[in-house]
């Protein structure tokens, strides 16, 4: 984003200044705190007599705003045996309040093309949304409302419907996950019972099936009150306009109870707690979990820095002596921080193939720590991890929602928003001195949590027995007489029922962007920004995993993955080192159409960073022993995608959809067997045939001119290459009846489905266009019908969506959800009734009217980053698209009528030619859906093999 307020930003020895800033006079109910020697972002600070604190960033870059309300409350406020209360708040402040209708909360903001979520982690919750700058008075409407009239809404049936919602989440992203219950089970083995850091934030099952609807509205009546809460505005505001709306909606709520701050509570272990998870995986996992302090302790900073020279990437410690070994599939090294206490973690998956057991991993992990010991910390340890703070903060800069959430986290936890110079300064002052202080003091020889995960039935593959015992939880006895909490009837001076009207809509333009040929064949589209001093650089080759040559899917990716390793004149190691030291990024990769190489680098430092560009690109190493242990890391990662329930049905989805003699049914990475056959001399014989300019394309985003990218990528024209040719595709299968793919699943506590046809292309005016429009109100927002039936009204799934997905010469549509495993059938059949409800009776006008405003308003926000700036040009030139292809877009969106779309729909949505995909528990499936009187076919992706049931 623009700091146009600041001037600009100065760098100089590796700390960021200003060099002004905006002086804002002072009044007495307000607090400024702008100044050049102590804040990096620009804001205005004060306090409502109620005690909300709010804060004020203006920046007019882009017509759009940023809203946070944080909430200094998270799970660690709970009570013993109420765990879950937070994040099950989180879900409830969606649900309407006394002013604001059921589910109006996403709809509103949706239709005024806007996006908006919310978090809750141990400290605190917060609620945001990104709109366009007109609709921000709409936004504090609806905030104040669920501050201070939720509890007039909150019924027993709602509290039921996402207590509901909120086992499925649990389900989906802890119990029937591959590692999901490792943090659960540290935090147990780590804190004492008491402590609120002993519980994981989603809560345990059995703690919300124990609780009542007045449990819940007595914790939101202790915890969210203005006087605990943060409100953060920033964007395109008008600072006076904003001031008086704040007033108007948030000035009357009443404080809530007073709130203390929170003491830190560190820990520490009088002996070393080994634990042992079996799960259904496929990678033994150890973690290592060591207590150490509390965020913005002292020792936090260099504890912070050891962790980085010890696992973060590729010139880790860890990296050398157990992933390059080959010992570890990965390994790395954390030190996440929290309010009351941080964790020191080292985490390594094994090599099966390379490691007996954990116990040689654990040694290996302790011989790492003695090579640090005696190798200590360098000065490219210290240059590392400094420029990674000044390129991460730079680029945390470019999003108003960037801004605007930090400005909220330090202020909730520390009083003071920016505190970016100051974490500047403390990263920088941090020596090799400090480093092993707190290594020697905090890591070597202390106790820990060692956490070993292994396959199911091998727990002789631990670390070492287990010696500590969970205890028995000792829960307080439930009070289902829990009193009601009332909340009283508010004075307001303005009818808080009537939704305030939108501002004039902001004139968004489209980014004007230059072209130019930077070698013969390569064409580079590229946007000049002053937003911010970086560069964002992508270089694309058409083709990716569609030239992988038959029997050998993976190719591709492989290849891409051995352009991330040596050269011929920089290991590694070194080579990781030099872009670390500039804070650059390089990566190769290739998914779907197209093998990219991605470019990020702050403005100062492009020139070295292209010329490391220069030397991956033309002088790859190609080394055995890069390629043996990149092959045997991503066969053994292949094993792992079989023990997870999403990857199996993505993968049973491609098959239906383009059967087995297309590249595009296999995952990028290949198959056990593909990848099996491929050699170092196919993935040589790829690189000469399919890296050249003959298919290439860049696109450029900075603060650099044209002539500027120009100059810098002016190597390019020493590219050489043989024009190539992309492969059709094999006839895809065709089905004469509907199925239902059963991938078996024993144990899962979720069923993964997707409903499956072919469909369109991509087209950005056409058939394909149309279609997406269609789909939105039935499945393309969270308002939609799908998901409203399916999460809010019956409690089968955690969410569900519609969609038609379409490349450049493939496409198809899709129903995803994830059910629970005993409602499996009923959620099919309810998805198929709103499908077949749909395509009689099409959308609705209301419907047709929040698809307009949704699409036509989010303009605001679709050109605000880099990212989205290259991702439009990237769009541009990938489907040869008219510049005012998005004019057309909305033309067509205006005249476009209920009867056209319901007949796109019925052309469309055909419901009796969508295969059914289940990846689920065979035993406890297979008799509820035989009810939906289909054909059960028992699928193996792994084997590709088909077995009638019925």
């Amino acid at each position: 984003m623009s700091l146009k307020l600041t001037a600009r930003v100065v760098f100089a020895a590796g700390v960021l200044a200003l060099a002004s800033a905006c002086q804002y006079a002072k009044s007495p109910e307000e607090e400024v705190s702008v100044s050049a020697d102590s804040s990096y972002i620009p804001y205005q600070k004060y306090t409502l007599d109620n005690g909300l604190t709010v804060i004020l960033h203006q920046d007019d870059s882009d017509p759009l705003v940023h809203v946070d309300m944080t909430y200094h409350v998270g799970s660690a406020r709970e009570e013993v045996g109420k765990s879950g209360f937070a994040h099950f708040f989180e879900h409830m402040m969606f649900q309407g309040s006394q002013h604001v209708a059921d589910e109006q909360h996403f709809k509103v903001i949706t239709e005024s093309g806007g996006n908006l979520n919310g978090s809750t982690n141990t400290d605190r919750t917060n609620y945001y949304q990104t709109v366009p700058a007109n609709q921000l008075e709409k936004v504090l409407w609806l905030e104040s409302d669920r501050m201070g009239f939720l509890l007039p809404a909150v019924t027993q049936d709602k509290f039921e419907n996402q207590r509901e919602t909120v086992k499925n989440e649990r389900a989906q992203r802890v119990d029937n996950q591959p590692y999901g219950q490792r943090f659960e089970k540290t935090s147990e083995a780590l804190y004492p019972p008491s402590h609120p850091y002993s519980w994981i934030t989603i809560g345990y099952t059995e703690d919300l099936d124990r609780v009542n609807v007045n449990d819940l509205k007595a914790f939101f009546a202790r915890w969210y009150g203005p006087n605990n809460a943060t409100l953060t505005i920033g964007g395109d505001i008008d600072i006076q306009q904003t001031k008086k709306w704040v007033q108007k909606y948030f000035g009357e709520i009443p404080a809530g109870p007073a709130v203390a701050e929170p003491e830190p509570k560190p820990v520490t272990l009088d002996e070393t707690r080994y634990v042992t998870l079996e799960d259904n995986v496929h990678l033994p996992l150890l973690q290592i979990t060591l207590p150490t302090v509390y965020a913005r302790h002292p020792d936090e900073a260099p504890l912070d820095v050891l962790s980085d020279i010890l696992g973060g990437g590729k010139a880790s410690l860890f990296y050398k002596h157990l992933v390059k070994a080959g010992i570890a599939v990965q390994a790395g090294v954390s030190h996440p921080c929290r309010e009351l206490a941080c964790e020191f973690q080292m985490i390594a998956l094994a090599n099966p193939a390379k490691t007996q057991d954990l116990a040689a991993l654990h040694k290996a992990i302790e011989a790492t720590l003695k090579d640090f010991e005696q190798r200590g910390v360098t000065a490219d340890d210290l240059a590392r991890t400094k420029a990674g703070i000044e390129a991460s903060t730079v680029f945390g800069l470019q999003s108003v929602a960037g801004k605007v959430s930090l400005l909220a986290s330090n202020e909730t936890f520390e009083g003071e928003p920016d505190l970016v110079a100051e974490d500047i300064r403390r990263y920088n002052a941090v020596t090799a001195e400090d480093v092993m202080r707190v290594y020697r003091k905090y890591i070597k020889d202390a106790n820990a949590v060692v956490l070993s995960v292994v396959p199911d039935g091998q727990s002789g593959l631990a670390a070492a027995p287990q010696n500590f015992t969970f205890d028995e939880r000792d829960l307080p006895p439930a009070d289902p007489m829990q009193a009601s909490v009332q909340e009283a009837d508010l004075a307001t001076s303005f009818d808080r029922s009537v939704m305030p009207e939108a501002g004039p809509v902001p004139v968004v333009e489209v980014p004007e962007y230059w072209q130019s040929a930077l070698a013969p064949g390569i064409t580079a589209l590229g946007i000049t920004s002053q937003e911010t001093p970086t560069v964002t650089l992508s270089l694309s080759m058409e083709g990716g995993i569609l030239l992988d040559p038959p029997g050998k899917a993976g190719t591709a990716y492989l290849t891409a993955l051995m352009m991330n390793e040596s050269t011929q004149n920089y290991s590694n190691e070194a080579l990781a080192n030099e872009l670390a030291k500039l804070g650059s990024s390089i990566s190769f990769s290739a998914a779907g159409r197209y093998t990219q190489v991605y470019v990020q680098s702050l403005t100062k430092n492009i020139t070295p960073t292209l010329a490391l560009l220069e030397e991956k690109l033309f002088r790859p190493a190609f080394r055995k022993e890069d390629f043996d242990r990149l092959k045997e890391r991503v066969m053994q990662g292949l094993q792992q995608q079989q023990k997870t329930p999403s990857v199996l049905a993505k993968r049973a989805r491609d098959l239906v959809l383009f059967g087995d003699e297309n590249r595009v049914s296999f995952p990028d990475s290949g198959t056990l067997d593909s990848v099996q056959a491929i050699t170092l001399e196919d993935i040589k014989a790829f690189y000469h045939r399919y890296y050249n300019p003959s298919q290439a394309s860049v696109v450029a985003v900075s603060d650099l001119s044209q002539a500027d990218v120009a100059r810098g990528l002016a190597f390019l024209s020493d590219w050489q290459g043989e024009e190539y040719t992309i492969p059709d595709y094999q006839p895809f299968p065709e089905y004469n009846d509907q199925h239902v793919f059963l991938v078996d699943k024993p144990g899962a506590v979720q069923s993964v489905v997707y409903m499956v046809k072919r469909s369109l292309s991509y087209d950005a005016t056409g058939d394909y266009f149309r279609a997406r429009l269609m789909n939105f109100p039935l499945g393309g927002a969270f308002n939609s019908r799908i998901n409203l039936n399916l999460r809010e009204d019956k409690g089968y799934t955690y969410g569900a969506s519609s969609s038609f997905l379409g490349g450049k010469t493939l496409g198809w549509f899709e129903v995803s959800t994830d059910l629970t495993r005993a409602n499996t059938a009923d959620g099919i059949q309810e998805i198929f009734n709103e499908i077949n409800q749909y395509r009689k009776q099409g959308m609705t006008a209301e419907e047709l009217l929040f698809l307009r405003n949704a699409f036509t308003l989010s303009d605001a926000l679709d050109y605000e980053t880099p990212g989205s700036k290259a991702r439009f040009l990237r769009k541009l030139q990938s489907f040869n698209l008219p510049d005012d292809y998005r004019r057309q877009q909305v033309d067509i969106l205006r005249n476009i009528g209920l009867d056209e779309l319901r007949d796109v729909a019925r052309e469309q949505l055909s419901p009796g030619q969508m295969q059914i995909i289940v990846v689920g528990d065979k035993a406890t499936l297979a008799e509820q859906l035989s009810a939906l009187e289909l054909p059960i076919i028992e699928f193996s992706v792994v084997t590709n093999t088909r077995e009638s049931l019925n």
